[in-house]
């Protein structure tokens, strides 16, 4: 008989270690029903959710990867783009991707001023806030006209911190714009008002800046026309991304806004140091133009491309707020049956496609005679305004406003290569800032001009047509003006 208290022999020591060989078990039920019986039902719906599942990993896995690689594929084309042309090289790539936030900010205040101002107010009450909005930009301009220019003059050593200070200003209005919205607060206008004036100032200063970058391969019509096209891009980027931020609530793109400015800023400081040599530079009146002062002259060019923009841009300001109304309940003569939103976003896409159009023309032309070219454009945008008047139908009106955003943007191109080419540098900014003041002024008053004969209910006909005429008046002055000085 065995003894339970007898040691165990090797095998049972090997056993309880776990070191002998192993004993089998019978298998549970979980791995009997998984070994020997075949798949149920419940077990094919587990595996057709895990493959599923499976597949809907690899696709967001793969569309990830495929956006990841389209956004860093943009990303280095638009790196190529501003640096080519020996653009890396000379630093204008660095303004260009400065400007590229501008405009996007600006392109976002747009957005958020026009839902606030235009499309979601009554058509009276909405020409009374524009004629306000317009009011307050114009007397403002008249007064700081002298000042702008003579004060970026004493950024002799920090042009990089005068452009920063322009975006840092529109950064802290727009701040105060997405309060002031909420709140209906007067500091509103202020604000806008503030942000129209940095944009401005903005623009002098780096228009003032672009001979110190021009690559030498490049003309300034060149050079001006890559930074608009550049902008262009950036705003047709950044506005549905501000439309889709106004629909979270309407300060949402003003905060949008204040964030591609704050970035801004920061690029502004980072510009090259030869951004800054600005020696010796002053002031410089219009009134003075065609003369000279001091041993400064300033070129006839000038004054004729001067002339011709402040003819494009009344044309523009008129077109803008005139048409603006008057497509928000289309009349009958236009012959247009359908939704009046698609006809207004017909024509505003046509002056859009226009401008970008102009912009591209600029960049690829080789023209160094932009005094011809501002002459060409302000006698074409006469003469489409003047066949627009009189045949006034809505693919007319596309055409109009196709005309208008190629000419004004051809227009400007070539005027500020002619002050960049013809103005020394130690009176630059200075005339950079009144020809931007002439032409807000000239936007603005165009604008003035639309509002009253939309709310004096003027026939849409007689209202073009007495358009054309003040326009076509101006341009044979012009002309003629240019023609007598050239032949004294």
């Amino acid at each position: 008989m065995a003894d339970d208290d007898d040691p165990p022999g090797q095998d049972g020591w090997d056993r309880l270690r776990g070191d002998g060989p192993s004993v089998p078990t019978a298998p549970d039920d979980a791995q009997r029903g998984s070994e020997v019986d075949p798949p149920t039902g419940g077990g094919r719906r587990g595996s057709v959710v895990a493959r599923s599942a499976g597949t809907a990993k690899r696709i967001s896995l793969g569309t990830g990867r495929l956006v990841a690689r389209g956004g860093v594929g943009a990303v280095n084309g638009a790196r190529r783009f501003t640096h080519s042309g020996g653009a890396g090289e000379s630093g204008l790539s660095r303004l260009l991707e400065l400007h590229a936030f501008n405009t996007a900010g600006d392109a976002a205040i747009a957005v958020s001023l026009a839902g606030t101002l235009f499309f979601t107010v009554p058509t009276e009450q909405a020409a009374g806030q524009v004629a306000l909005f317009l009011l307050l930009t114009m007397l403002p301009f008249a007064i700081v006209a002298p000042l702008i220019g003579p004060f970026l003059d004493r950024f002799r050593r920090g042009r990089r911190w005068a452009i920063g200070s322009t975006l840092a200003i529109r950064a802290f209005c727009c701040w105060v714009l997405a309060g002031a919205v909420v709140d209906e607060s007067p500091a509103f206008y202020l604000a806008a008002l503030g942000c129209l004036v940095a944009s401005k100032a903005y623009g002098v200063t780096r228009a003032a800046t672009v001979p110190r970058l021009l690559p030498p391969a490049f003309t300034l019509v060149k050079a001006n026309s890559r930074i608009s096209l550049t902008g262009t891009a950036a705003a047709a980027i950044s506005a549905p991304l501000a439309v889709g931020a106004a629909t979270i609530g309407a300060p949402w793109a003003l905060r949008y806004a204040f964030v591609l400015f704050v970035i801004g800023t920061i690029l502004a400081i980072l510009l090259p140091p030869r951004v800054d040599s600005s020696d010796g530079e002053e002031q410089v009146d219009l009134a003075e133009m065609g003369g000279r002062r001091r041993g400064i002259s300033i070129t006839r060019h000038v004054v004729d491309a001067l002339r011709s923009n402040a003819g494009l841009r009344l044309i523009t300001g008129f077109l803008t707020i005139f048409m603006a109304f008057t497509l928000r309940e289309p009349p009958d003569s236009l012959g247009w049956t359908g939704n009046a939103t698609v006809l207004m976003a017909l024509v505003i896409g046509a002056a859009g496609v226009g401008n970008t159009l102009g912009v591209v023309i600029g960049n690829v032309t080789k023209s160094r005679s932009p005094h011809r070219v501002v002459l060409a454009v302000l006698a074409l945008d006469v003469a489409v305004l003047v066949v627009a008047a009189l045949f006034f139908v809505w693919p007319v009106a596309s055409l109009l406003g196709l005309t208008a955003g190629l000419c004004q943007s051809l227009g400007k191109l070539s005027l500020d290569a002619l002050i960049q080419r013809d103005v020394r540098e130690e009176v630059r900014t200075s005339m950079f800032g009144r020809s931007e003041t002439l032409l807000q002024l000239s936007w603005v008053i165009g604008g003035l001009v639309g509002i009253g004969l939309f709310t004096a209910d003027v026939d849409l006909t007689v209202a073009m047509i007495a358009v054309a005429v003040v326009l076509t008046a101006w341009f044979a002055y012009v002309i003629r003006d240019a023609h007598r000085t050239r032949g004294s």
